[in-house]
C-alpha cells in the first residue's frame, strides 16, 4: 500500500494486483491524492495535471464502485481548482458523453454513475467558473434520468444538488426543470431516491423563490404525498424540507417590485393551516378530501401524520426559540386544535385519537420543551393553563345544561377531552423539567395553576381525569413541597365528594399518582398519611355496595388507593398489612361451591363490579409483592395463598360467564385475566402448584383464542430478541429522537399505541423512560404479553406428561388456521416458547425429549415465517434451545439443519432466518465446534455476496459478525478472507443499501476486536490487515447514511484502543465534532462513546484538534459553539439540549475526564465556562440586595463589583437548564479538588501573584477567588433547590480550602475576610421558613464551617451568621412534633441533627481556641478592635455559644440517646420506646438512621466537652431556670411527670458517662470499612475530653474490666486504621486510662495507710496489679493489655524490636534509622505510657513487667540512635531517655519487696546499653555515641548507687567516657564534657569520685592541647568552654585542702587563653570569644579564691603580666566597641547549656 502514496497512480504496481486488491489500491491512492493535492505547490500540480486528468478519466471508464467514484470526482474537482482550468470543459464533455451513451448493460452502469457524480463535484467546487455551459449539462442529466433506474435517479438528484450548491443564483434558468424532476423523485418508490430528492429541493429553495411563494401549496402537498409509505430517513429529510420552506415563506423578504403582485406575504395562520391540512387530511388534496369524507373512508395514514408532526417541529426549530416565545399563543391554540372536535377525522376512533394525541404531545415537547429557556417555559405553562381554563369553561357550560340525557351524550365532552389531555400532559412535562424553578409559577395566584388542574379532575372523560392526575404527579415530583398539600387536598375532596362517580375516580387517580411521586421525592411525606389513605380505601370498598350508581367507581378507587399505597414500601405498609390481607381474603369466594352459587345469582352489572373488584385486589397484591419484598415472610405468604385457587377457578369459568351475560363483560374479563397472570408471574410456582394444570390450559386457550385480531408482533417480540438483532430486522425499532411518535408506525394501523386510559393502575408505577407519561398497551395486547410470560414459568414447572399435550395443541392450532390469523397465532406461540426457553435457561432446568421435539418443530416453522421479527425471535429461541439441551450432538444437528436449508433454499425468507439462526447458535454457545466453523463461514460468505437481495446480505453479514465475536482466537485463520470480502463489499455495494453497510460495519468491528492488540504489529501481514481496516472505516465515514457513519466511528474507536498510533486523531476528532449535533441519536451516541474513550488518554490533544478545526472553519457543519468556547463549551451546550439519558451520562463523563486532565492547565477557560453557565440565567435581583447591604456596612468598596454583571456580550449559553447549571457548579468543586493536587501556588496568593508577574501565562485558582465566591453565591440563591444545594456545597469547599490563606496586603487578615457579606447573603435565604430541610441542613454545615474557619474574628461580624444558627435552634427546640408537616418525619430528624451538628462543630472549635489562644488565626490586632469586641476572639466565640449551651447540651444528650437506641441490635427491638426517640418516630426509624450516622460523632465530642467543662457537676440540674423550653429526655431530667423518683446527681453522671462511653465503644469496636476518619477522630477526642476530668477517671480506675475493654477496643482501632493521627489520639486515651489506674492505686494505698496507721506497715495488703505473686493474667490485666497495645505500635514502627523477626533477643547488626516525624511521635507516646506502667503494679507485678519495659525502651534507643549534626539527639531517643528516667526513678525501685530484683534488672539494662558499643560480626556499630553516653548518664544519675557502682559496670562506663573524650569528633568531646559536668556534681561521692579520678586529668590535657594549637571553630570553642566549666565545677566540689591545687591548675589554662591588646585587634571571632570567656571566669575566680589566686600570680610573673595586658586591652576595646555587640557575645556564651532536661 505504500506504493499508492504518490501524486501519480503507480499503474505498474496496480496492474500486478488481483481484482479486490486493485480496487483497494486505487481507493487508497485516491484518498492519499486528496490530501496531497491540497498540500502540494500549484506549479508541481500543473506540471503533472494532464497525466493526472488522463489517469482519473481512465479510472472513470473502469466501472468504479460507489465510494471510489465519489473520491474520484472530488479529486478531479480539487485538481481543477488547484491547477489550471483549461481542460475542464473537455472533461465535462467526456462525462456528458458517458451519460448519453446508449449502453444499458449492468457492467456499464458504474461508469455512467461515476460520470454523474463527477459533474456534480466539478460544479460544486468550481461554481460560477462553469456557468456558461451548465444548461446543457443539466438538460443532459435530466434527460438521462427518464430512463435511469433507482441508483441512477439517486445519484442524479445528489448531483443536481451539488450543481445548485456550486452555481447558486446563476442556476436560475434551470430551476423549474430541476424542480419538476425532483417532484417526481420525491414520490419515488425507492426511499433513498426520495431522500436525495428532498436534499436537492432543500438546496433549490435557497434560490428558487417560487417554491416558498407561488408554489407553496403544491410543495406542501408534494411533501405530504412523499410521506406516504415512507421510512424514517425519508421522514427526516422531507420534514426538514417542508419545515424549512414554510419557515422561509413566513420570514422571507420578497425581492423587487416587479414580482410583488405574484408573491404576496404568507401569514402564520396560512402556514399553520397548510400543515394542519396535512396532519388532518393527509396528501389527499383539498378537493378529494371532501369526497372521502362523504364515503367515510379511512383516516390519514399514520406515516403521513408522523411526517407532518416532524415538519411542525422543524418549522418551529428553524424559526427559533425567540420566535416561538412571541407567537406562543397562536401556535399553542393551533396545535391543540388538531385534536379538537372541529376536526372529527383525527379523533373518530379511540385508536386514532391516541395516535393524534401522541403527535400533538411530541410537537409540544420538542418545541416548548426543547427550544425555550426556563423563563419562556414558565410563560408557556401560563399559556397552557389559560387554555385549560377556557376548555373547562366550555365543559361547565355543557354540564350546567339541566337535561341529564343531553348532558352525558353531548359531543362536547369529546370535543374538549383530547385537547385537555394534550394540554395537561405538556403542562406536567414542562413543570417536571423546570423542577423547583417552577415555584413562582405555582405561587402566582392570577394563573391559578393548581386550581385549574384540580378542577379538571372532575371532567366526565376518564382520559382527562387521568391526564390531570398525571399532571399533579409531575408537579409533586418537580416541587416536593407541594406533595403533601396536594395529597391532603385530593384526599379531602375525595372524602367530601364520595357520592360523585367522576370525583371518586378522578381524585383516586390523583391520590394514586401523588403516591407514585413519593419515591421520586427523597424528603417523603408524613407517615400518618398512609393511615388516612388506608382508612379511606376501606371506607370506599365497604360502601361500594350501598349505591349501585357508584359501586364500580368506588370499588376501583378503593383498590387503586391500596395498590398505590404499597409503593410507599415496607415501613408504611407493615402497619396496614393485616387489614389489606383481610380485604384480599374477603374479595374471593371461600369455596368452589360459593363460586357456583355466585354464577347463578348475578347479573351483567354485578359481574362487572365483581370482576373490577377482583382485578383490583390482584393488582394490589401484585403491587405489594413488587414493592414490599421485605415483608414477604413465610407467614404472610401462607395468608396470601388461600384466595388464589378461587381466583384460578374464576379464570376457568370466565368463558361460560361471558356466554351467559354478554359482551359487556369482555373488557373486564380481559383485565381480570391479565391481572391474575401478572400476579402469578411474580409468585414462586410452588405456591399455586395444585392449580398449575388449569392455568396452563387457560394460557394455551388464551394464546390461540379465536377472537384475536391484532398481530402485535412489535409488543411481544422485541423483548425476546437480542437488541443487536433488532436493528437489522426493522430500522423502526432503533432508538431515535422521534421514538415517541415512530412507535405507532411499528404497531401497524389497526393497533393503538399505549396510553394511560388503558390501565389506570400504571399511574403510580415508577416510569421507565423518565418524564414521559406511562404508556400501557390496550388490555387485549398486554394480556397476551402476560400470558406468554406466564406460560414460560408454568410450562417449565409441570411434568412432561402435562406439557406435551398442551404443546401439541399449540402446534395443531397453528396448522389449522390460515392467513393472517395463522401468523398471529404463530406469533403468540413463539413468544410463549421463547419465554419458556428463557425461563428454563435462567433456572438451570432441562427439557424432556418429547418437549424438545415439539419445541423444535414450533421454532423451525417460525424460522421460515414471512414476518421478519418472528424469524428473529425464532432464531433466538433456536439458540436458546441448544443452550438448554446443552449437548454437542444436538447442537451439531441444529446447525446441520440450517446448513442444508441454506444450501438448497433460494427464497429470501429461509435464507435470512437460517443464517441468523447460525449466528445465534454461535452467540449462545460460544461457537459450535471448530469443525463446523469453516463450513459455517463458507456458507455465510456465499450468502454475503448475494447482490440480488440486500436483505440476505444484511442478515448473513450480521450472523457473520456474531460468529466472529464468539469464535475469538479460532477465527484468526479466516481473518484475511473475511476482511477482503468486507472491503470488497464496502467498495461495491450501492450506498442506497445502507443496512448492508451497517452490517458490514458490525463485521469489521468484530474483526478488529478479534485482532486486538496484534494490530500494533509491524510485519507485512499485520500492516496489510490494518490498512484494510482503516480503508474500510474511511469508506463508511464517507457514506451518506448516518448509522453507517456511526459504525465507522465505533470501528475507529476500537482501532484507537488497540493501535492508537495508527489512527489519525485529527481527522477522527474533526469527524466527531461535525457529527456532535447530528439529527440521528445513534450517531450522536457513537460520537460521544468515542470521545469519552479518546479523552481518557489524550484530552489535551483532542481539545487542541477541535480548536484547530474551529479555527480553520473549513467545515461549516461544525458546531458554531466550537469556535467560541471550544469542545468543552460545545459539550456543555449539548448537555443542555440533549434529552437522552445515556447520552447525557456520556457527555458528563467526557467532560469529567477532560476536566481531570486539563482543568489545571486551562483554568481560566474552565472557570469562565462554569461562570457563563451559572450566570446566564442567574436571577440578579438577589445580587443587588447584597451590594446595598455591603455599602451600608462600609466594607471594602470593591466587593460590590464582585457580583454585578460586567459583560453584556451574548454568550453561547442562553438560558441553560437548571440541570446544566447544577453540573457546572459540581465542576467548580472538581476544579478546586484538581488544583489541590497541583501547584501549591493555587492556594497561596503571594506566591501566585509573584509567579503571575514572572510569566503572565501562569494562572492560579486563588486569583479567581472572587469568581468562585460569585458562582457559589449565584448557585446558592437560585430558584432551583438542586442548584442551591450544589451552590452551598461549592461554598463549603471554597471556605474549607481558602480559609487559611493570608492576605499579604493586610497582615493578620485572611483573603476570605472581604467576602463575609457575600457568604452571609448566600446563607440567609436557606433559613427562611419555606426552605426544604435538606437545604437548611446543608446551610447549617456551611455556617458552622464558616464560623469554625476563623476567617471572621470580629464578634459583631460573626453574629450575623451565628444568628442564623440561633434561629434554627429556636425552631428545632420544639422537637420532632413542631417542625414542618410537609415532609416525612425523617426529614425533620435530618434538619434537627444538622443544626445540632453545626452547633457541635462551632462549640468544639470555640473550646479549642479557648484552650490555645495561639492557634486562632488572629486575635484582635489593634487596640481599637479590642475595645470594640472587649475580649480576644477566642473567648468571644465561646461566649457566643455559652448563651445557648444549657439548651444545646440537653439536645445533644437527647440525640446521642436516640443514636444509642437506633444502633441496638435487632433482638432488642422489643425494648425500644414505642413512640420513638426525642427526634425520630418509631415508624421512620429506618430512614432516620443515616441522618444520625452522619452527625453523631461531632455531637458526641461536643457533649463530652460540655460534660468536661461542668466537671460533671451540672449547676442547672433541675432545668427550672432555663431560658427556653427544651425537649425533655428521659436521660436529662428523669421523667418526673410520671412520678418516678428523681435521680440523684451521681446517677445522672453515671448515665451520661455510660452513654458517652457506650456510644464510643460500640462504634470503635465494630468499625466498618466506610467509617470516616472524622468520626473516628471525633470519637477518640470525646473519650479524651471525658477522661480529662477526675470523676470519669475515677470510674475507669475503679472498674478494671471497663478499662481493659477500652484498651482492647483501642488496640483494634490501631490495628485496623493506618492513619497516624488516629493512632496518636488512641494512645492519648490509653495514657489517660493508665493515669486513671495510677490515681486509683495511689488513692487505695493512701486510704489504707490512713486507716491502718503507719505503724503496722508490714501487714498492709498489696495494691496494684500482680498482687503478691506478680502474675498478670491476659484478658484480666490492664497492664498486660497496655503492653500489647504499645508493643503493637513499637513493632509496627521498628520491626527490629520483635525478637521473632530478628531471630533472637541479641542485638542484630541493623543500622539505626531515623523515623519520620509521625512515626517518632507514635513511638514517643508509646514509650511514655510504658514508663508509667510499673507504678500501676504491686512491687511483685512491677518485677514481672520491668524486663519487657526496659527491653523496649533500650531497643528504641538502640534502633534509632542516629548521628545527627551538631550532636543533637533524635526525638525517639529523647523519648526513650525520658522513659528510662521515669522507670529508674520509679518508687518501685526503692520498695523493699522489689528493691533487690529491680537492682539486678537495672544492672542488666545498663550492661545492655554498654553492649551497644560492641562490634557485631566484627563490624563496629554506627550508633550515636552521644545518645548512648546520655543513656549511661541517666542511669548513673537516676538510680540508687548500688546499681552503677558495681566495679565491672563502673569501669566499663568510665572507659566509654574516656574513649569519647579521645574521640576525633569535637562535638562528641564537647557533649561528653557536658554529661560529665552533671556526673561530677552528683552528691554521692561513691558515684562521682571514680569518674573524677579517672577523667579529670584527660580533660586538663585536652585543654592544654587546645591551648597549644588555638581553637579553630565554634565547636572547639564550645569544647574549651565546657572543659573550663567542668574544671570550675571540680574546684567547687573539691574539699578545702585540695582546692588550692585545683585552682592553681586551672588558672594557667585560663590565662593562656587571654590576648593582649595587639593580638586582640587581629583576633578571629573564635579566639576573641574564648578571650572574653576566660577573662570573665578569671574575674569571678579571683575574688572567690583570692588567696590561691594571689599565690599563683606571685609565683609566675609571666602569667601576671599576661593577665594585666589582657585586662588593659579589654578596656581599650570596650571603649571602641558598641556595647550591644559585647552584650550579644555574653548572651550567646551564657545560653549554651544542656538541651535535654532529663538530667
Amino acid at each position: 500500500m505504500e506504493l499508492a502514496h504518490s501524486l501519480l497512480l503507480n499503474e505498474e504496481a496496480s496492474s500486478q494486483l488481483g481484482e479486490v486488491q486493485k480496487a483497494e489500491f486505487i481507493f487508497e491512492w485516491l484518498r492519499y491524492l486528496e490530501k496531497l493535492l491540497l498540500a502540494t505547490n500549484r506549479g508541481d500540480v500543473r506540471e503533472k495535471q494532464k497525466t493526472l486528468v488522463e489517469q482519473l478519466l481512465s479510472l472513470l471508464n473502469s466501472s468504479p464502485g460507489p465510494p471510489t467514484r465519489k473520491l474520484l470526482a472530488q479529486n478531479l474537482a480539487i485538481l481543477y481548482s488547484v491547477g489550471d482550468t483549461f481542460s475542464v470543459y473537455e472533461t465535462i464533455d467526456k462525462c456528458n458523453d458517458l451519460i448519453r451513451s446508449k449502453d444499458d448493460s449492468p457492467s456499464y452502469l458504474p461508469t455512467k454513475l461515476a460520470a454523474v457524480v463527477c459533474l456534480g463535484s466539478l460544479y460544486k467546487k468550481l461554481g460560477r467558473i462553469l456557468a456558461n455551459g451548465f444548461t446543457d449539462t443539466v438538460g443532459n442529466i435530466l434527460k438521462a434520468m427518464k430512463s435511469a433506474e433507482s441508483q441512477g435517479r439517486y445519484e442524479i438528484m445528489l448531483s443536481l444538488q451539488s450543481i445548485l450548491t456550486g452555481l447558486g443564483a446563476a442556476a436560475a434558468p434551470c430551476h423549474r426543470d430541476v424542480y419538476k424532476a425532483a417532484r417526481s423523485c420525491l414520490t419515488d418508490r425507492s426511499m433513498a431516491v426520495r431522500c436525495a430528492a428532498a436534499k436537492c429541493l432543500l438546496e433549490l429553495q435557497n434560490e428558487a423563490i417560487f417554491m416558498w411563494s407561488t408554489d407553496l401549496d403544491s410543495v406542501a402537498t408534494l411533501c405530504f404525498k412523499s410521506f406516504e409509505g415512507s421510512n424514517y430517513d425519508v421522514r427526516i429529510s422531507v420534514s426538514k424540507l417542508l419545515g424549512t420552506v414554510l419557515a422561509k415563506a413566513l420570514i422571507a423578504k420578497h425581492p423587487g417590485p416587479a414580482s410583488r403582485q405574484s408573491a404576496r406575504r404568507v401569514s402564520l395562520e396560512e402556514v399553520l393551516e397548510l400543515l394542519g391540512a396535512g396532519f388532518l387530511r393527509g396528501s389527499s388534496g383539498f378537493l378529494r378530501a371532501s369526497g372521502d369524507m362523504l364515503k367515510g373512508s379511512s383516516s390519514v395514514s399514520r406515516d403521513v401524520r408522523v411526517g407532518v408532526t416532524q415538519a411542525y417541529v422543524v418549522f418551529v426549530s428553524t424559526l427559533g426559540g425567540s420566535w416561538l416565545e412571541k407567537n406562543l399563543a397562536v401556535f399553542l391554540s393551533h396545535i391543540l386544535s388538531l385534536v379538537s372536535q372541529s376536526n372529527p377525522k383525527a379523533t373518530q376512533t379511540q385508536i386514532d385519537a391516541v395516535c393524534c394525541r401522541r403527535c400533538v404531545s411530541f410537537i409540544l415537547r420538542a418545541t416548548l420543551g426543547g427550544l425555550l429557556g426556563e423563563k419562556a417555559q414558565i410563560a408557556a405553562a401560563r399559556e397552557i393553563c389559560q387554555a385549560v381554563w377556557k376548555l373547562k369553561r366550555v365543559m361547565d357550560a355543557v354540564l350546567s345544561d339541566g337535561n341529564l340525557e343531553t348532558r352525558l351524550s353531548s359531543t362536547d365532552v369529546a370535543a374538549t377531552q383530547h385537547m385537555l389531555v394534550c394540554a395537561l400532559q405538556e403542562l406536567g412535562n414542562l413543570i417536571y423539567s423546570l423542577g423547583t424553578t417552577a415555584a413562582p409559577l405555582l405561587q402566582d395566584s392570577s394563573t391559578g395553576l393548581l386550581d385549574s388542574v384540580i378542577s379538571v379532575v372532575l371532567h366526565p372523560s376518564i382520559s382527562v381525569r387521568l391526564a390531570a392526575a398525571w399532571c399533579l404527579h409531575c408537579i409533586a415530583v418537580a416541587l416536593p413541597s407541594y406533595l403533601t398539600p396536594l395529597l391532603d387536598r385530593c384526599l379531602e375532596r375525595l372524602s367530601v365528594l364520595k357520592s360523585s362517580p367522576e370525583a371518586v375516580t378522578g381524585f383516586s387517580f390523583a391520590v394514586a399518582a401523588l403516591l407514585g411521586a413519593v419515591t421520586h421525592c427523597p424528603l417523603g411525606i408524613p407517615h400518618g398519611k398512609g393511615k388516612i389513605i388506608m382508612a379511606l380505601a376501606e371506607d370506599l370498598l365497604c360502601s361500594a355496595a350501598q349505591n349501585s350508581r357508584l359501586s364500580l367507581q368506588r370499588t376501583q378507587a378503593g383498590w387503586l388507593l391500596i395498590a398505590a399505597l404499597m409503593t410507599l414500601g415496607p415501613a408504611v405498609v407493615s402497619h396496614h398489612l393485616a387489614r389489606v390481607l383481610l380485604l384480599w381474603k374477603c374479595v374471593f369466594p371461600v369455596s368452589p361451591k360459593d363460586l357456583e352459587t355466585e354464577k347463578s345469582r348475578g347479573d351483567s352489572f354485578t359481574w362487572q363490579v365483581t370482576l373490577e373488584g377482583r382485578a383490583g385486589a390482584l393488582c394490589a397484591i401484585k403491587s405489594f409483592i413488587s414493592h414490599c419484598g421485605d415483608l414477604l415472610t413465610e407467614e404472610v405468604i401462607q395468608r396470601l395463598l388461600p384466595p388464589l385457587p378461587r381466583a384460578v377457578d374464576l379464570l376457568t369459568q370466565l368463558s361460560s360467564i361471558l356466554k351467559t351475560y354478554g359482551s359487556s363483560l369482555k373488557t373486564p374479563s380481559i383485565v381480570y385475566r391479565q391481572r391474575l397472570y401478572d400476579l402469578l408471574i411474580l409468585l414462586p410456582p410452588e405456591t399455586y402448584k395444585e392449580n398449575v394444570c388449569a392455568v396452563l390450559k387457560e394460557l394455551a386457550a388464551e394464546l390461540t383464542a379465536p377472537d384475536i385480531q391484532a398481530a402485535a408482533a412489535t409488543c411481544l417480540l422485541p423483548a425476546l430478541c437480542h437488541p443487536d438483532d433488532l436493528l437489522i430486522v426493522s430500522p423502526l425499532l432503533q432508538e431515535t429522537d422521534h421514538r415517541f411518535i415512530e412507535e405507532q408506525l411499528l404497531l401497524g394501523n389497526g393497533i393503538a399505541c399505549g396510553s394511560l386510559e388503558y390501565d389506570p393502575y400504571s399511574i403510580y408505577e415508577k416510569d421507565v423512560e423518565g418524564d414521559s407519561v406511562p404508556k400501557p398497551l390496550p388490555p387485549a395486547l398486554s394480556v397476551i404479553s402476560s400470558a406468554s410470560k406466564l406460560f414460560g414459568v408454568v410450562c417449565a414447572n409441570v411434568d412432561e406428561a402435562q406439557s406435551v399435550p398442551i404443546l401439541e395443541q399449540l402446534l395443531n392450532s397453528i396448522k389449522h388456521t390460515k392467513g393472517a390469523r395463522q401468523q398471529t397465532v404463530q406469533l403468540h406461540v413463539v413468544s410463549a416458547i421463547s419465554n419458556l426457553l428463557k425461563y428454563v435457561a435462567g433456572s438451570k432446568q432441562s427439557l424432556g425429549p418429547e418437549v424438545r421435539r415439539l419445541v423444535l418443530t414450533l421454532v423451525l416453522g417460525a424460522l421460515e415465517s414471512p414476518n421478519s421479527l418472528l424469524r428473529c425471535a425464532a432464531s433466538e429461541a433456536w439458540a436458546r434451545l441448544a443452550q438448554v439441551v446443552d449437548d454437542g450432538a444436538f447442537t451439531a444437528g441444529l446447525a446441520q439443519v440450517s446448513f442444508d436449508k441454506l444450501k438448497s433454499a433460494r427464497d429470501v425468507v429461509t435464507r435470512t432466518g437460517h443464517s441468523l439462526a447460525l449466528g445465534s447458535l454461535h452467540r449462545y454457545l460460544g461457537g459450535i465446534g471448530p469443525q463446523h466453523l469453516s463450513s459455517c463461514i463458507g456458507v455465510l460468505h456465499t450468502l454475503c455476496q448475494d447482490s440480488t437481495s440486500p436483505d440476505v446480505q444484511t442478515w448473513a453479514l450480521h450472523s457473520l459478525s456474531l460468529t466472529i465475536d464468539s469464535a475469538g482466537a479460532l477465527y484468526h485463520v479466516h481473518v484475511g478472507s473475511t476482511l477482503s470480502l468486507i472491503v470488497m463489499l464496502l467498495l461495491n455495494v450501492p450506498p442506497t443499501h445502507a443496512q448492508v453497510h451497517q452490517s458490514l460495519g458490525r463485521c469489521l468491528n468484530a474483526l478488529i476486536t478479534t485482532l486486538g492488540p496484534e494490530l500494533q504489529g509491524n510485519n507485512t501481514s499485520v500492516s496489510a490487515l490494518r490498512t484494510s481496516c482503516l480503508l474500510g472505516c474511511a469508506v463508511m465515514q464517507d457514506h451518506p447514511g448516518c448509522l453507517v457513519q456511526a459504525q465507522a466511528i465505533s470501528c475507529l474507536q476500537q482501532l484507537h484502543m488497540f493501535a492508537p498510533q495508527h489512527v489519525n486523531l485529527s481527522s477522527l476528532v474533526s469527524c466527531l465534532c461535525v457529527n456532535l449535533c447530528s439529527p440521528y441519536l445513534l450517531l450522536r451516541r457513537a460520537v460521544l462513546a468515542c470521545l469519552r474513550q479518546l479523552v481518557q488518554r489524550e484530552a489535551a490533544e483532542v481539545s487542541e484538534h477541535a480548536a484547530m478545526l474551529a479555527r480553520d472553519g473549513r467545515d461549516p457543519a461544525a458546531d458554531a459553539n466550537l469556535r467560541e468556547v471550544g469542545l468543552e463549551g460545545a459539550l456543555l451546550a449539548l448537555l443542555d439540549r440533549e434529552t437522552d439519558e445515556s447520552l447525557c451520562r456520556d457527555i458528563r463523563e467526557t467532560l469529567h475526564h477532560m476536566l481531570t486532565s486539563m482543568a489545571v492547565e486551562k483554568l481560566s477557560l474552565w472557570l469562565k465556562l462554569c461562570k457563563d453557565v451559572l450566570a446566564a440565567s442567574a436571577d440578579f435581583t438577589a445580587v443587588t440586595c447584597v451590594d446595598t447591604m455591603q455599602e451600608e456596612e462600609g466594607d471594602r468598596g470593591d466587593d460590590a463589583s464582585v457580583l454585578t454583571r460586567g459583560d453584556d456580550k451574548p454568550h453561547p449559553f442562553s438560558n441553560p437548564r437548571w440541570a446544566t447549571r447544577v453540573f457546572a457548579a459540581d465542576c467548580v468543586c472538581r476544579i478546586i479538588n484538581q488544583c489541590e493536587d497541583a501547584n501549591s501556588a493555587h492556594f497561596d496568593i503571594a506566591l501566585a501573584q509573584e509567579m503571575k508577574k514572572r510569566d503572565s501565562r501562569n494562572d492560579f485558582l486563588v486569583l479567581h477567588l472572587a469568581d468562585l465566591i460569585r458562582m457559589a453565591f449565584m448557585a446558592a440563591t437560585d430558584h432551583s433547590d438542586q442548584l442551591r444545594l450544589s451552590g452551598l456545597d461549592t461554598l463549603l469547599v471554597v471556605i474549607r480550602r481558602f480559609a487559611d490563606i493570608a492576605e499579604p496586603e493586610f497582615p493578620g487578615h485572611v483573603i476570605l475576610e472581604q467576602y463575609q457579606a457575600n457568604v452571609g447573603a448566600a446563607l440567609r435565604p436557606a433559613f427562611t421558613s419555606e426552605t426544604p430541610p435538606d437545604i437548611t441542613a446543608k446551610a447549617c454545615q456551611v455556617c458552622s464551617a464558616w464560623i469554625a474557619s476563623g476567617v471572621v474574628s470580629d464578634l459583631s461580624d460573626l453574629r450575623r451568621v451565628h444568628q442564623l444558627l440561633v434561629s434554627s435552634l429556636t425552631k428545632i427546640q420544639a422537637g420532632k412534633e413542631a417542625l414542618s408537616q410537609l415532609y416525612s418525619e425523617s426529614a425533620s430528624t435530618m434538619e434537627i441533627l444538622a443544626v445540632l451538628r453545626a452547633w457541635a462543630e462551632v462549640y468544639i472549635i470555640a473550646v479549642q481556641r479557648h484552650k490555645n489562644p495561639k492557634q486562632t488565626l488572629r486575635t484582635t490586632i489593634n487596640s481599637e478592635d479590642s475595645v470594640k469586641s472587649g475580649s480576644p476572639s477566642a473567648a468571644s466565640l465561646l461566649d457566643l455559644v455559652c448563651t445557648d449551651l444549657a439548651t444545646l447540651s440537653r439536645l445533644w444528650l437527647a440525640a446521642l440517646q436516640d443514636f444509642a437506641l437506633l444502633t441496638l441490635p435487632a433482638e432488642f427491638a422489643s425494648q425500644l420506646p414505642v413512640e420513638g426517640g426525642a427526634f425520630y418516630t418509631a415508624e421512620t426509624s429506618r430512614n432516620a438512621k443515616p441522618h444520625y450516622h452522619s452527625s453523631w460523632a461531632l455531637i458526641l465530642h461536643a457533649a463530652a466537652l460540655w460534660l468536661t467543662s461542668t466537671g460533671f457537676a451540672d449547676p442547672d440540674e433541675g432545668g427550672a431556670n432555663l431560658s427556653r423550653p427544651v425537649t425533655p429526655t428521659s436521660m436529662c431530667q428523669g421523667s418526673s411527670s410520671s412520678g418516678a423518683a428523681v435521680k440523684s446527681p451521681e446517677d445522672v453522671y453515671t448515665d451520661r458517662f455510660h452513654l458517652i462511653l457506650g456510644v464510643s465503644v460500640e462504634f470503635l469496636c465494630s468499625l466498618r470499612s466506610d467509617a470516616s476518619l472524622e468520626s473516628i477522630t471525633a470519637c477518640l477526642h470525646a473519650l479524651q475530653a471525658l477522661l480529662d476530668v477526675p470523676w470519669p477517671r475515677s470510674r475507669i480506675g475503679s472498674d478494671q474490666d471497663l478499662g481493659i475493654e477500652l484498651l482492647n477496643v483501642l488496640h483494634r482501632v490501631i490495628l485496623t486504621r493506618e492513619s497516624p493521627a488516629i493512632q496518636l489520639a488512641s494512645l492519648e486515651v490509653v495514657r489517660q486510662i493508665i493515669c486513671a489506674a495510677q490515681e486509683h492505686v495511689k488513692e487505695k494505698r493512701r486510704s489504707a495507710e490512713v486507716d491502718d496507721g503507719a505503724s503496722e506497715k508490714e501487714t498492709l495488703p498489696e495494691f496494684g496489679e500482680g498482687k503478691d505473686t506478680g502474675g498478670l493474667v491476659p484478658g484480666k490485666s490492664l497492664v498486660f493489655a497496655t503492653l500489647e497495645l504499645c508493643v503493637c505500635i513499637l513493632v509496627r514502627q521498628l520491626p527490629e524490636l520483635n525478637p521473632k523477626l530478628t531471630g533472637g533477643p541479641g542485638a542484630k547488626a541493623s543500622k539505626p534509622k531515623a523515623l519520620p516525624e509521625e512515626g517518632s511521635r507514635l513511638v514517643a507516646a508509646a514509650l511514655l505510657i510504658l514508663a508509667e506502667l510499673p507504678t500501676v503494679c504491686s512491687p511483685e507485678g512491677s518485677i514481672s513487667i520491668l524486663p519487657t519495659v526496659l527491653y523496649l525502651a533500650i531497643g528504641v534507643l538502640r534502633e534509632t540512635a542516629v548521628r545527627l549534626p551538631g550532636g543533637q539527639i533524635s526525638s525517639t531517643v529523647t523519648a526513650s531517655l525520658q522513659a528510662l528516667k521515669t522507670i529508674l526513678t520509679s518508687p518501685m525501685a526503692m520498695a523493699e519487696k522489689s528493691h533487690e530484683a529491680w537492682t539486678s534488672l537495672l544492672q542488666s539494662a545498663l550492661a545492655t546499653v554498654l553492649d551497644c558499643w560492641n562490634p557485631v560480626d566484627g563490624a563496629p556499630q554506627e550508633l550515636d555515641d552521644v545518645s548512648l553516653l546520655t543513656a549511661i548518664t541517666v542511669f548513673i544519675l537516676s538510680t540508687s548507687p548500688e546499681v552503677t557502682t558495681v566495679p565491672c559496670l563502673q569501669n566499663r562506663c568510665i572507659e566509654k567516657f574516656k574513649a569519647a573524650l579521645e574521640s576525633k569528633d569535637t562535638v562528641v568531646q564537647m557533649k561528653t564534657c557536658q554529661l560529665l559536668h552533671s556526673i561530677f556534681q552528683y552528691p554521692k561521692p561513691a558515684v562521682s569520685y571514680p569518674y573524677i579520678y579517672s577523667l579529670a586529668s584527660s580533660i586538663v590535657e585536652k585543654l592544654q592541647e587546645i591551648d597549644r594549637r588555638k581553637p579553630e571553630d565554634a565547636t572547639e570553642l564550645q569544647l574549651c568552654q565546657e572543659g573550663i566549666k567542668l574544671l570550675e565545677a571540680l574546684v567547687s566540689i573539691a574539699e578545702e585542702e585540695h582546692r588550692s591545687r585545683l585552682v592553681a591548675c586551672l588558672l594557667p589554662i585560663l590565662i593562656s587563653f587571654l590576648l593582649d591588646e595587639n593580638a586582640l585587634g587581629s583576633a578571629t571571632s573564635v579566639t576573641r570569644s574564648l578571650h572574653d570567656f576566660a577573662l570573665q571566669n578569671l574575674m569571678q575566680i579571683g575574688p572567690r579564691y583570692s588567696s590561691v589566686f594571689k599565690k599563683v600570680m606571685a609565683s609566675s610573673p609571666a602569667l601576671k603580666a599576661r593577665l594585666e595586658a589582657a585586662v588593659k586591652g579589654n578596656q581599650e576595646s570596650v571603649r571602641g566597641d558598641p556595647p550591644s555587640k559585647q552584650a550579644k557575645n555574653l548572651a550567646r556564651n551564657s545560653s549554651i547549656q544542656l538541651k535535654t532536661n532529663f538530667l
